[in-house]
């Protein structure tokens, strides 16, 4: 069986400006970034995401 596992796609909008997508182990987005003008940006944007979710910290601001 293939490991499955998260990953980023870079994508090109019909402007001509870049976006991400990270996408699930099952292939499914489950984000998407905002819009940049240089794909050198869109890869920054990953990178900013890589460091800010490396956490295992949870908070449920739910009332329950």
């Amino acid at each position: 069986m293939a490991d499955r596992k998260p990953y980023y796609t870079i994508n090109k909008a019909s402007d001509g400006r870049f976006y991400f997508n990270l996408v699930a182990a099952n292939h499914e987005t489950v984000a998407t970034s905002q819009m940049y003008d240089a794909k050198s940006d869109a890869r920054d944007g990953i990178d900013a995401v890589r460091r800010a979710a490396s956490t295992d910290v949870v908070k449920d601001n739910t009332d329950d």
